[in-house]
């Protein structure tokens, strides 16, 4: 299949060389639009699977404004710019773009973006059909299953109703949030691609990082994890990539990297937040041309997959320039988010039984279950430390249980405390509830005008353009525009 790819940029020399590079890899260029307008004419004809969009074109429209005609066309889109500031990115990146290059940039940059562009696209037309299809009634596989999450010998021979993960993997929940999680798994576990896991602390992130890994074609390779944020920062780039022998002060050995380490197999770095921007910039160049360089030593070529971690918001990092754009659209190619066990409660009681047979089995002490009273106290608290969390609470309750059951649930002074201040702040509002009423008394106080010295904008601190695109995405609508 021959994809035709729509290049939006004003100018000529840098939309001619992109036209170039495009056809030279074998798409399919099928226009060229200096403007909006131009585009939209363009359009009127062509069906393009991609749209390479400059922000800052000609005419009184930008690249931002288009976006917005391109996602009601359901037309993919990324965006090139010189211009990658605060402003910029917030407002780009309210469209949802497939990826974003920052000009100058290189044929090799170029291709890798759009391949990745491309498969993000895919992929997400499998998930719709996926979801169509599974909306028309379940199959006599998808109708065995439901409990099969939580792997446990003498649980296996239970009613199933759905599919949720091969036994093997050792996950255990079977809440649909957790399901939905582990279908991801399983879709991007047979691609190369890299993977980018969010969620809070102690959700599981290495676990589902395994996960992917076991159920890959390169489940037979090493899977190496490195914590970014457990080395400081000049020990970090060794780490990553090995040294010589006398590359610096101090190395009386040759190092062997962790990128070397996983050739043929999966690198996870957990905490990829924390890395430091010129680090950030020497793994990017990891990513596009597969290569290492060792402190001191020779460019290596190296066959590994990516999978990164986070409990940062990457996108406010970005706006704060702590993290690289291209770094990020790089990494984000498809991205797994993980629920705070508070949102899988029907799995704490599962978690639990698991940690207390591990518990009692490595203690050699009787205990086999846990009361309804002490299960009740479990799914009343909001646990902020999420399944880690679990597993220290009930570890200690095997230490101090002196029965075959557990009647008291030892959580400590400060975990008590602290869940009775959450309870009595439960109707605090979610920070989106907060920004749109935030933005609402704005709009009121300014008698809905969004420009110049007295309009909301300027009392919000933040470029007009972005206010109207937080505006649709928060569902505030315009009484009047001045």
């Amino acid at each position: 299949m021959k994809y035709k790819i729509l290049i939006v940029e004003d100018q000529f020399i840098e939309a001619n060389n992109l036209k170039m590079i495009l056809e030279n890899a074998g798409y399919e260029v099928c226009g060229v639009a200096p403007s909006v307008a131009d585009a939209l004419r363009l359009l009127e004809h062509e069906k393009p699977h991609m749209v390479m969009l400059d922000i800052h074109l000609r005419g009184p429209l930008t690249g931002i404004d288009l976006a917005d005609k391109l996602v009601r066309r359901n037309i993919a889109f990324v965006y090139l710019s010189a211009n990658s500031n605060r402003q910029t990115l917030d407002a780009a990146k309210v469209t949802r773009p497939y990826g974003f290059l920052v000009k100058p940039f290189r044929e090799k940059d170029v291709l890798i973006m759009l391949e990745v562009a491309l498969y993000r696209c895919r992929t997400e037309e499998q998930g719709i059909g996926k979801s169509e299809q599974r909306g028309t009634g379940k199959s006599e596989e998808q109708g065995k299953t439901e409990q099969r999450a939580m792997v446990k010998p003498e649980q296996q021979g239970h009613p199933k109703k759905r599919e949720s993960t091969p036994p093997a993997l050792n996950i255990i929940g079977r809440s649909k949030v957790f399901l939905d999680v582990l279908e991801q798994v399983k879709i991007v576990a047979e691609s190369e691609t890299s993977v980018l896991i969010l969620g809070e602390t102690g959700t599981g992130k290495e676990v589902i990082a395994r996960a992917t890994h076991q159920l890959s074609e390169r489940r037979n390779k090493p899977f190496i994890a490195l914590n970014c944020a457990a080395l400081p920062p000049n020990l970090i780039e060794s780490e990553l990539f090995g040294h010589e022998k006398g590359s610096f002060t101090g190395a009386f050995e040759k190092r062997v990297g962790k990128f070397e380490q996983a050739n043929g197999g999966t690198i996870f770095l957990d905490e990829i937040g924390e890395l430091p921007l010129d680090l950030q910039s020497k793994f990017l160049r990891v990513l596009q041309e597969r290569e290492i360089e060792p402190i001191g030593g020779n460019r290596k070529a190296i066959d590994v997959r990516v999978i990164a971690a986070t409990n940062r918001n990457l996108e406010q990092e970005m706006s704060n320039g702590r993290f690289r754009m291209d770094l990020f659209y790089r990494l984000n190619v498809f991205p797994i988010s993980l629920p705070p066990l508070r949102e899988r409660k029907e799995d704490i009681p599962l978690l639990a039984d698991f940690f207390i047979d591990m518990f009692a089995g490595k203690m050699n002490k009787p205990v086999k279950g846990i009361s309804e009273a002490a299960k009740n106290v479990l799914l009343q608290y909001t646990w902020p430390g999420n399944i880690r969390e679990l597993e220290n609470v009930i570890e200690r309750s095997v230490i101090l249980s002196k029965t075959e059951q557990i009647h008291d649930v030892a959580l400590t002074s400060l975990q008590r405390n602290g869940d009775e201040r959450t309870t009595l702040g439960a109707q605090i509002k979610t920070i989106t509830e907060n920004q749109k009423e935030h933005i609402l008394a704005a709009l009121e106080k300014c008698g809905w005008r969004l420009h110049g010295a007295t309009g909301a904008a300027k009392m919000l601190d933040i470029n007009p353009s972005t206010l109207l695109s937080r505006m649709k995405k928060l569902g505030i609508k315009r009484e009047e525009i001045d």
